[in-house]
């Protein structure tokens, strides 16, 4: 009796402990949510670190590294391990569901990607066509406001110079209404921003689809030996998830207050997945058939997005980009932290 009341006495230690890491944990990873996202969208007024520069073009490729490591050995690695559990039906354990999930979310979001583009893009050009037609009546307004106030004073100006003059500044001005709301939606960035806008929202997607799942798997875990080393795992982990999201949404050209509300969406969703898991701690069971299912399929779409968004909206549109063959020391120095980045999130897995 008196070796179980011990255990008990430090079982109930160990949860107090948990739980004071947990709160740690909260605050860590907000903060280093907070900052990451913030660096990019606040920096892009600074010329060191606008989206133009060569420091921002490096630290993406970086922050690239990190979320293609988080797709292929973090996310995928874990769905892999919940849905082969034995404690799942063999129906579900005998067939690689986890890489199918994921390839499938991956075509899903080359699908998603198209679509959203080819939107933006109608949206965009029905928007700039409204632009051409307004300037246009505004200038035929303007000629014929020109003409009455010339016959009432009766000027004696040529008609032939004076129509001249008149189609040429219509023109101008027309073609000054429109150019000013045509790069309004794109920021006029070299590589489009229909496409920033797209990525941008797509990216958000994935990493907030497996931040909540990271941040209910450690709320819910009762070991302090468990939840040290994935405080500063954690914390390094959404610091360049958030980089890279806030380097996608600066480039994007958003106002202020959609710019604001995703960074601060991004930004509490883990620690929102920590009290939602801390909250469920009691009842929760993370080896429950359903718990297993839940997280594994959660698991492998996240890894599908991160993976498709990694390669094709981060690493292939800024290395294949004529920036990237056109500097040298740019390509050096992008590809050292593209692989320096993805090395160093794979090493992380040791502990998270």
């Amino acid at each position: 009796m008196l070796k179980l009341a011990v255990e008990g006495m430090e079982g109930s230690q160990d949860n107090s402990v948990a739980f004071i890491l947990k709160m740690v944990a909260f605050a860590a990873i907000l903060i280093s949510s907070v900052c990451g996202v913030a660096i990019p969208l606040v920096g892009k007024k600074h010329r060191f670190l606008g989206t133009d520069s060569n420091l921002f073009f490096t630290a993406k490729a970086f922050a690239a590294g990190v979320i293609l490591a988080t797709g292929f050995v973090h996310m995928l690695p874990g769905s892999t391990k919940k849905l082969t559990d034995p404690s799942l039906p063999k129906y579900l354990t005998n067939f690689p569901f986890s890489g199918f999930i994921a390839m499938m979310a991956a075509l899903g979001t080359l699908v998603v990607d198209f679509v959203g583009t080819q939107y933006y893009e109608r949206k965009e050009e029905k928007q700039n066509q409204k632009d051409r037609s307004d300037a246009e009546e505004s200038g035929a307004i303007h000629i014929v406001g020109i003409h009455a106030h010339a016959a009432q004073h009766g000027h004696s100006h040529s008609q032939e110079q004076g129509d001249v003059r008149e189609h040429s500044h219509a023109q101008a001005q027309a073609h000054g209404h429109w150019h000013s709301h045509s790069h309004s939606f794109g920021g006029g960035d070299e590589e489009g921003g229909v496409r920033h806008v797209v990525v941008s929202q797509v990216l958000e997607l994935g990493i907030v689809s497996h931040s909540i799942i990271i941040g209910i798997s450690l709320g819910v875990s009762e070991s302090a030996s468990t939840i040290r080393p994935l405080i500063i795992a954690l914390s390094f982990h959404q610091f360049f998830e958030g980089f890279a999201l806030g380097g996608c949404i600066s480039q994007a050209q958003f106002n202020s207050l959609k710019s604001t509300i995703m960074a601060i969406f991004f930004a509490i969703t883990t620690p929102l997945g920590i009290a939602i898991g801390v909250g469920a701690s009691s009842s929760y069971d993370p080896h429950s058939p359903r718990a297993l299912l839940v997280e594994g399929i959660l698991n492998s779409v996240s890894s599908g997005i991160l993976v498709y968004m990694a390669l094709v909206d981060l690493i292939a549109a800024d290395f294949l980009s004529k920036r990237m063959s056109c500097n040298t020391r740019l390509q050096v120095a992008s590809y050292f932290a593209l692989f320096f980045g993805a090395g160093l999130m794979s090493l992380i897995a040791i502990w998270a």
